[in-house]
């Protein structure tokens, strides 16, 4: 199967790309890898297709080309590869990622730690608690306070052992509470610790916004949101009347994720805020909190002359009905005794057939 012929036929791309996958052949990997050697080429993602889901065998093939690019290349093909996973959730860079954190180029590896957003193997705790501590470039050790959220969350919601979420947790309060670490990597890290419901993260999202760096600020309203405990409400509502157009954004997005209905009015204004970032948050966060106030205005929205106000209207409105839906579905009450009167039926019925 060749590679150009994944997805043009309207089959499922997905399944496409597997069945590329497992007929591809050592020669057909060894083509890709000579084009990626060669910088005249595009990196297309036709092209880079050709590198999802490498075995074992073909990640050291990919190693040996690697080591042959020039080193403005393979930033960039760390960065398409990051784009194009972003984009099509069918490819699969993982191995290549995995690989690329302990590249020489601290550029490749915070692409690396970027690339494995949705890799939920806690092997890779390990890796990113290291970089976190002791990576020399600080937009790696950001990415790392980034990535390493998601452990938390997984903990939260007890999708993984205890051990390890605490084990991310503690990495990433060793960054918040580090006087030496750089700004970036604390904010960042205070952004992921928002997901624990442990004691002591509301006394940190306070502490960053009271900061006197606005970068800090910023960050602590999207913890307020992102923590999901409604005591940030009061706020949220607050700095949605900021005149730091960075600020409003923040709070519209982290009013919508507290679902904050008496942020509805001003969310309802900001949909003409004078920054175009302002105007979508609202828009998405009036879909997310709901309600016939919501509503008319999203429907209001739909007629807008701006392409990007509709679009995101479109979507806030798919995402409320989906919502209100769900609401509407009635909970299945059991009866606690229906189980048994079932089984008396039974034996009664039994009974009567032994007497007859």
């Amino acid at each position: 199967m060749p590679l150009s012929s994944v997805g043009d036929d309207g089959r499922d791309e997905r399944g496409a790309l597997r069945e590329f996958v497992m007929e591809r052949t050592s020669s057909e990997l060894q083509y890709t890898l000579r084009r990626l050697i060669d910088p005249r080429q595009s990196l297309s993602d036709r092209l880079l297709y050709g590198l999802s889901d490498l075995n074992r065998q073909e990640i050291v093939e990919f190693q040996t080309a690697w080591a042959q690019m020039p080193h403005e290349r393979r930033r960039r093909l760390a960065r398409a590869l990051v784009e194009l996973a972003e984009d099509h959730i069918e490819v699969d860079y993982c191995a290549i990622f995995r690989w690329l954190l302990n590249d020489a180029d601290p550029a490749v590896r915070a692409a690396a730690v970027e690339g494995l957003w949705e890799d939920e193997d806690v092997a890779l705790i390990g890796p990113l608690v290291r970089l976190l501590a002791s990576d020399p470039d600080v937009n790696v050790r950001a990415a790392a306070a980034t990535s390493i959220g998601r452990y938390v969350l997984l903990g939260e919601l007890e999708e993984i052992e205890s051990a390890f979420a605490m084990r991310a947790e503690q990495s990433l309060l060793a960054a918040i509470h580090s006087p030496g670490e750089d700004i970036e990597v604390r904010r960042r890290a205070i952004e992921s610790i928002a997901y624990s419901g442990e004691a002591g993260v509301r006394e940190i999202i306070q502490s960053a916004y009271e900061h006197e760096d606005e970068r800090m600020r910023v960050s602590a309203i999207f913890a307020m949101g992102r923590s999901a405990d409604p005591y940030w409400r009061n706020t949220v509502l607050l700095e949605l009347h900021s005149d730091r157009p960075a600020i409003r954004y923040e709070a519209a997005r982290a009013a919508g994720e507290l679902e904050a209905k008496a942020a509805v009015p001003r969310l309802i204004e900001l949909i003409d805020d004078e920054d175009a970032e302002v105007r979508e948050a609202a828009i998405t966060a009036l879909g997310r909190i709901g309600g016939p106030q919501a509503r008319r205005a999203l429907l209001r929205c739909l007629q807008a002359d701006n392409e990007a106000i509709r679009e995101a209207a479109d979507a806030a409105l798919e995402e409320l009905e989906f919502t209100e839906a769900g609401a509407d579905i009635p909970l299945l009450v059991v009866d606690e005794n229906a189980e048994d009167d079932r089984l008396d039926l039974d034996d009664d019925e039994e009974d009567e057939d032994e007497e007859s």
